[in-house]
C-alpha cells in the first residue's frame, strides 16, 4: 500500500508541477460561477434586445428567472469541463511512454498494476474535486439568488452525471494503455461516448446506456424518476470495472 500511496502522491506532484492542477481548478470554478451568472444576466440581455426589436414591431417577453435556469446551464456546461479534463489528462500514460520514466519505475520493482491503479485513483480524485467544486459554487449562488428546491432530484441528477464522468475517465485510462499518443486516447474515448449517444436513438436501449446518466435535465424537471436510471448505473458500474481490469491486464503485457 505504501508504494501505491507513493505513486498517487507522485501523480499529484506532477499535476501541480505541470500546472494542470491549477488549470483544472480554474476551469471548474469558472464554470461554477458562469452557471448562475448566465441565468442572472440573460433577462437583462433580453430586455436590452427587446428595446431594439420593438422598433421593428417585435416584442420579447422575459420570463422570471429561477434556480432551474442555472441548473440547466450546469448540465449544459459540465460536458465542457469533462472534455477539458480528458484533453489535459490524455497524456498521463502516453507522456511517460515517450519519456521512459515508467520503465525506470518498473525496473525499481514497482508492480505494473499499481501504476494503473495509482493513475486511475489520481484521475478520479481530480475529477471528483473539480466536479463537486463546480456543483458547490453553483449551488451556493443559486441558494443566494433563488431557491434550489425548485429542481427535483437534484442530488441524484448531479451524482449520476459524476458517475458518468468516472466512466469516461476509466475509458480514457483503458485507451491510454492501448494507445501510444494522446490523439488515440481522445479518439477512442470520444468514439465510445459518441456510440452511446447514437444508440440512445433506440428507445429500448436508451435506459441501459452510459449517456443516460448525463440526462440531468429530465430529472430536475421531474420528467424522469431516479429509479429509471438504475439500469444505466448498473451497466456503467460493470463496464467501469471491466475496463479497469482490461487496462491492468493489457498493461501487464505491454512492451514499454
Amino acid at each position: 500500500m505504501r508504494a501505491l500511496f507513493a505513486c498517487i502522491k507522485k501523480e499529484f506532484t506532477a499535476q501541480l508541477r505541470t500546472g494542470k492542477l491549477l488549470t483544472l481548478g480554474l476551469v471548474f470554478a469558472l464554470l461554477g460561477v458562469m452557471n448562475p451568472a448566465t441565468a442572472k444576466l440573460t433577462p437583462w440581455l433580453l430586455e436590452a434586445l427587446s428595446e431594439s426589436m420593438s422598433e421593428s414591431g417585435m416584442t420579447i417577453t422575459v420570463a422570471p428567472v429561477t434556480a432551474m435556469d442555472s441548473w440547466v446551464q450546469f448540465f449544459k456546461n459540465i460536458p465542457l469541463a469533462l472534455i477539458a479534463f480528458v484533453l489535459l489528462e490524455s497524456g498521463i500514460f502516453t507522456g511517460e511512454y515517450r519519456s521512459g520514466t515508467l520503465m525506470l519505475s518498473l525496473t525499481k520493482g514497482l508492480r505494473r498494476y499499481k501504476v494503473v491503479l495509482s493513475k486511475t485513483v489520481a484521475l478520479i480524485l481530480l475529477w471528483s474535486s473539480g466536479y463537486w467544486l463546480c456543483y458547490g459554487i453553483t449551488y451556493v449562488y443559486n441558494a443566494y439568488f433563488w431557491d434550489n428546491s425548485v429542481a427535483q432530484s437534484l442530488g441524484f441528477a448531479a451524482t449520476a452525471w459524476w458517475v458518468f464522468g468516472l466512466f469516461v475517465i476509466i475509458l480514457s485510462v483503458l485507451f491510454s494503455v492501448l494507445s501510444g499518443g494522446s490523439s488515440g486516447v481522445m479518439l477512442g474515448t470520444g468514439g465510445v461516448v459518441l456510440l452511446s449517444y447514437l444508440l440512445a436513438i433506440i428507445p429500448k436501449l436508451n435506459r441501459y446506456l452510459p449517456t443516460r446518466l448525463a440526462d440531468g435535465n429530465s430529472l430536475i424537471y421531474g420528467l424522469e424518476i431516479p429509479g429509471s436510471y438504475l439500469p444505466a448505473l448498473l451497466v456503467v458500474s460493470a463496464l467501469s470495472f471491466a475496463c479497469l481490469a482490461a487496462a491492468i491486464l493489457l498493461f501487464n503485457k505491454k512492451q514499454l
